[in-house]
């Protein structure tokens, strides 16, 4: 496809692109710091509150269901009103409800606050794929979204040490809000400076135009629900996704908790342990995205995206158990750890695939595809939590997360990146797509 925009004739592109990755990067990493902070103070706000190990775990599960099933219509928000209201009226958001958990009295209060936390943050990443999808080149939507993973994932990881260190010296109640300021900042700035078309953005010139490559603004087209709802890839998708996102649940709410009570590790050093697996896993996602472009390379699109999930997520499996089975606390957070990164590598290119899928509706795909995860990873919680009531175990719990990564390899074999709903912003050769 030509590009809408004409070239400069040999000038320079601007590098406008640039900034607004790194604003999504930065948003990724605030929204992670906001979301991961319950985990580390689970155990003081168990205590100050009274809740039990079945209770906590409905209260990290409110969070994930209110985001699930509103994942659908933030996305549609992005795509119809576009990314820059959409991702402000967000953030604005969940960063008053960060603010308001500081102020919970009991149980369902907490609650409450946790699903209006999660119904504000929902869309983030639906509107992260309408941004990429109109201000990158579609040869670097996979890199992309793999920095913004990683990126979330460290954000998680620098928030459990922290808040470690934090909670010693300061309470629950003051820090949650305290927080909040961040996303805060973030609103203003993007407010300011980013537009949701590139071609209307003082700062972008027409090389810029022309390597982006984005076709001209047009009035967005009606969904095509009923294919969307049947298309066999983003089904798998959204397989692989919640599959995914059931055991990354784990690592950001019920880690900390078995480090602290079941591993013996005091509060700092709970911080430092948590924050490991949540470090692989970023690492675990950078590696997923350049190795299906080299496999792509040499195997082709359709094989190389799923050759390094198909291989990761069974070793992830193992090392799961063998770090549910070692009597070494050390040796059991460094198994886990391999473990979340290993799985790391199999959740990349599906953002990738995403977008190329979704097309004109990448905000909508994206969106669906969040809102099955999450609905999985919502689940995480409460069988964590109603499993150690009923068995007095970690072992169950624990072994569930193997059997979903088991789930997701397989669905891996179902997808094809070129079952596509709309048009593609700019087809390309299997060979120039790095996921």
């Amino acid at each position: 496809m030509t590009s809408a925009f004409p070239s400069s004739g040999g000038e320079r592109p601007t590098r406008a692109r640039f900034a607004v990755l790194g604003f999504a990067l930065a948003v990724t990493a605030i929204a992670y710091i906001d979301r991961v902070r319950i985990a580390i103070a689970a155990p003081m706000i168990k205590a100050d509150l009274g809740l039990s190990d079945a209770q906590m775990g409905y209260v990290f599960s409110a969070f994930t269901l209110a985001y699930a099933l509103f994942e659908i219509p933030s996305g549609w928000m992005a795509d119809r009103f576009g990314p820059r209201l959409t991702l402000a009226r967000i953030v604005i958001w969940w960063s008053l409800m960060s603010a308001a958990t500081g102020a919970a009295a009991g149980f369902w209060s907490l609650v409450l606050i946790r699903l209006f936390f999660g119904m504000g943050e929902a869309g983030t990443f639906p509107s992260l794929s309408r941004v990429y999808s109109r201000w990158l080149p579609a040869k670097e939507h996979g890199r992309a979204f793999g920095l913004t993973l990683m990126v979330g994932a460290l954000g998680g990881a620098l928030s459990l040490p922290l808040m470690g260190i934090l909670l010693n010296h300061v309470s629950w109640r003051v820090l949650f809000p305290g927080f909040s300021l961040i996303g805060v900042g973030w609103v203003l700035l993007w407010i300011r400076w980013f537009r949701d078309e590139p071609s209307r953005h003082g700062s972008v010139n027409a090389s810029e135009l022309a390597l982006i490559g984005t076709s001209a603004p047009k009035p967005h087209p009606p969904v095509p629900w009923r294919r969307l709802f049947r298309n066999r890839s983003l089904i798998a998708v959204c397989l692989v996704c919640g599959s995914w996102l059931y055991g990354w649940y784990f690592w950001l709410t019920w880690l900390p908790t078995y480090l602290l009570t079941e591993r013996g590790f005091d509060l700092n050093a709970t911080g430092w342990m948590s924050a490991l697996p949540l470090v692989c896993t970023a690492f675990g996602m950078v590696a997923g995205g350049w190795l299906s472009d080299a496999f792509s390379l040499r195997w082709g699109l359709h094989k190389g995206r799923r050759a390094p999930a198909v291989v990761a997520l069974p070793l992830a499996v193992v090392a799961i158990v063998a770090g549910v089975l070692v009597d070494s606390a050390v040796s059991s957070v460094l198994l886990l750890s391999f473990a979340a990164g290993a799985a790391g590598c199999g959740i990349t290119p599906v953002f990738a695939v995403c977008v190329e899928i979704g097309g004109e509706h990448a905000g909508v795909a994206t969106g669906t595809m969040n809102m099955v995860g999450n609905l999985f990873g919502a689940l995480c919680p409460i069988v964590v939590g109603q499993s150690l009531a009923l068995f007095q175990s970690w072992t169950v719990p624990i072994a569930t997360v193997g059997g979903f990564y088991l789930l997701a390899a397989g669905a891996w074999f179902l997808i094809d990146p070129k079952n596509v709903l709309g048009t593609p912003p700019v087809p390309v050769a299997p060979s120039a797509v790095v996921s």
